[in-house]
């Protein structure tokens, strides 16, 4: 199994960023500033070596040219830094290219669909509700751990029709696959294969139980008369686990946060829960989560770069949504703006299928803390902890409040 490089922290993002380096973790968005003024692309040769586009038009552009830039590995860390047992398995759509990807994107629409989701918002309502009754009485909770990180885990499992049970066990596989794949890529391969092994005994179950939920809905369908293939299934039962938790999760402690540590944007809030929608755009836009990666399908010039085929593109959304040149007052956070064009769900034929999904979950979440904890706030005798690297958002976020 390769290694990821030991390399020393960046001296010059430009040359030699580091998306797992703590002070990009922590602050970003003046490294992308920094960049956008004097090297909107950047390159490093960590992990195999990577380009960064930081500008709204550079990764828009990228994003919709299907043809340049492949979606066959949309990882961060590398492939051949996570070997693993299921190395033919992957993850349509999100991984496919036209035009497959059209076909694969359809089959999973109608469960995304506003209707559908419709069906999870009371059940979620009242799983929120139960969450903070946990720990009201405490005044004081870990609004990532004990709130945000709960949530997305348990919907999408009630989804696929798997256990509400295993959320912990889906919570440690994914972080560990998605977070820590750089840190530790031997674990992150081995809960990588334990993911696949576990959905692929649910996806057999249903063959012979079928049932109403998303894997039996995939084995139902037909693709120009004949069945999905098995694989096909597995991969996109993992990307939906995989992609609608933490990204979501990610969204959710990101308003949190946000709302603990901005006293007056709480504070209309609670006063205007009707304005809780457009504030979430808002938080989508400001902390969007997710970096994807693109590969260079043959020898090209972009903005002046010389990309090789099979080199590897980032596109770090949060960046193109913080671009000055796309949004007004790009660096600050208004919970009213009234023009909020963001990308913070991709762009593009691979535009979030889930986007409702996760609207829908960031919404309740938020509209249900401030019903029962309308004033809460950051505590900083405690450490705040944000993970990086393919997506962005809160690990720890302590946060204090008047006991219920």
């Amino acid at each position: 199994m390769s290694e990821a490089p030991a390399n020393p922290t960046p001296d010059d993002w430009a040359t030699d960023y580091d998306l797992f380096d703590d002070r990009f973790i922590e602050n970003p968005y003046a490294i992308w500033n920094d960049l956008r003024q004097r090297c909107p692309i950047a390159h490093t040769d960590r992990l195999g070596g990577s380009w960064m586009p930081t500008t709204m038009e550079d990764i828009r552009a990228i994003a919709k040219d299907t043809a340049h830039f492949s979606s066959q590995e949309v990882t961060v860390v590398p492939p051949e830094f996570m070997e693993n047992d299921f190395e033919d398995v992957h993850a349509p759509p999100i991984d496919s290219d036209p035009p497959d990807h059209a076909w694969a994107k359809r089959l999973i629409l109608p469960a995304f669909s506003p209707a559908a989701v419709a069906g999870y918002e009371p059940s979620t309502r009242e799983f929120c509700r139960s969450l903070i009754e946990k720990f009201q009485a405490r005044g004081r909770a870990d609004a990532a751990a004990d709130y945000a990180q709960q949530i997305p885990v348990r919907v999408i499992a009630m989804m696929l029709g798997v256990p509400t049970e295993m959320s912990d066990t889906f919570t440690g596989w994914v972080r560990d696959i998605l977070e820590f794949a750089a840190e530790d890529p031997e674990q992150a391969a081995g809960s990588r294969d334990a993911l696949f092994q576990y959905l692929d005994q649910h996806v057999q179950a249903r063959r012979d139980d079928p049932g109403d939920d998303l894997i039996s809905q995939l084995l139902a369908a037909e693709v120009d008369g004949e069945p999905v293939p098995h694989m096909h299934i597995l991969g996109t039962c993992a990307l939906v686990l995989i992609a609608g938790i933490d990204t979501t999760w990610s969204g959710i402690g990101a308003s949190m946060w946000h709302l603990a540590t901005h006293a007056d944007d709480r504070r209309r809030l609670a006063a205007e829960p009707e304005l809780i929608p457009t504030a979430i755009e808002e938080f989508l836009r400001a902390y969007s989560p997710v970096t994807m990666a693109r590969i260079v399908t043959e020898d090209t010039q972009f903005g002046g770069c010389p990309m090789k085929e099979g080199d590897r593109v980032l596109l770090p959304f949060s960046a193109a949504n913080r671009d000055p040149a796309a949004f007004e007052d790009a660096d600050k956070v208004i919970i009213d703006r009234a023009r909020n064009r963001h990308i913070a769900f991709g762009v593009g034929i691979h535009r979030c299928a889930g986007l409702n999904l996760a609207r829908m979950e960031m919404c309740v979440a938020v509209e249900e803390w401030m019903k029962l904890i309308p004033e809460f706030e950051l505590d900083r005798s405690k450490p705040m902890q944000w993970a990086g690297g393919q997506v962005r958002g809160p690990r720890r976020l302590p946060v204090t409040f008047a006991h219920a």
